[in-house]
């Protein structure tokens, strides 16, 4: 089979047919969400908006024990934070609004971890299908001091429901691949051997049908189950706002210390770490 390899930095792009492609994360360690993975996704949008043949994209990653593993807090982001995309939303924020509402179908092969951001891209794809026994799903910030802001508030209750979703984002705790199905935060959770074929096979299905009725049936669907922009721009300048309170700056500070954006036990187990990230001032 042949196969076309491009690559836009830190994601890496297979062409498996015209109709169908693989875009695989590759950004070691952590596979941490950057400014070049930013950058990435951003090139590999525009050449989805100039194919005319392709149906579908699988997002994967190329280290099993991180599919993305959360926002780059080391200031690496800062600028593309800022700069804003035509949605009028921040790069990061923007460039996941722009995937889930393209024509193409986006899947999110999920094995490893996808905290925060990480976890909100895997949202804003289409669907998501995960390794039963290697995948830990969570969004982590509100027990780091500040709040889901590309679009987990907003896309999760959709998905899972009101209560779940704040048993997610208050908890701030990791999800385990069958609990994350069970709650509806994944389309499947299948064994780790079989995940590769389901989803390759899964993709080829829909790469064989045409592209008109795929846009359009999924457009329709859009139009009840995506939040508005407006919804993610408050999500946004809330989010903003998190970041000047001195209790935040308390806590990234406490994260770093422990080891955040290293290889560690601290990026294994964060959701384990968060309640007593400062010791007996937590209970302050």
């Amino acid at each position: 089979m042949n196969q076309t390899r491009i690559d836009h930095g830190p994601l890496r792009v297979v062409e498996e047919s015209p109709a169908y492609w693989r875009a695989v994360f590759d950004s070691p360690p952590l596979n941490l969400v950057g400014s070049a993975v930013i950058e990435g996704l951003y090139r590999l949008l525009a050449r989805m908006d100039a194919s005319g043949e392709l149906r579908v994209v699988v997002f994967e990653s190329a280290n099993p024990d991180f599919f993305l593993a959360h926002f780059d807090m080391s200031g690496d982001t800062a600028d593309a934070v800022r700069r804003t995309g035509r949605s009028g939303l921040g790069q990061p924020h923007d460039v996941l609004l722009r995937l889930s509402e393209h024509p193409v179908v986006s899947i999110a092969k999920i094995r490893g971890r996808a905290r925060g951001i990480g976890s909100e891209f895997a949202l804003a794809c289409d669907m998501r299908f995960a390794s039963r026994e290697n995948t830990l799903l969570g969004q982590p910030e509100v027990g780091s001091g500040v709040i889901p802001g590309a679009g987990g508030t907003e896309r999760l209750p959709l998905l899972v429901g009101r209560g779940r979703a704040l048993e997610v984002i208050l908890g701030s705790d990791d999800f385990d691949g069958e609990t994350a199905e069970r709650y509806g935060y994944v389309n499947r959770a299948l064994p780790d051997a079989e995940l590769d074929d389901f989803v390759d096979t899964f993709a080829r299905r829909i790469a064989s049908f045409d592209r008109r009725p795929l846009a359009a049936a999924k457009r329709l669907v859009d139009q009840g189950s995506l939040p508005s922009v407006d919804r993610l721009l408050d999500g946004r300048r809330a989010f903003g706002e998190t970041l000047t309170w001195p209790e935040t700056h308390r806590r990234q500070a406490a994260l770093f210390a422990r080891g955040m954006q290293q290889e560690g036990d601290l990026e294994n187990r964060f959701g384990a770490h968060l309640t007593d990230l400062l010791g007996d001032a937590a209970e302050d």
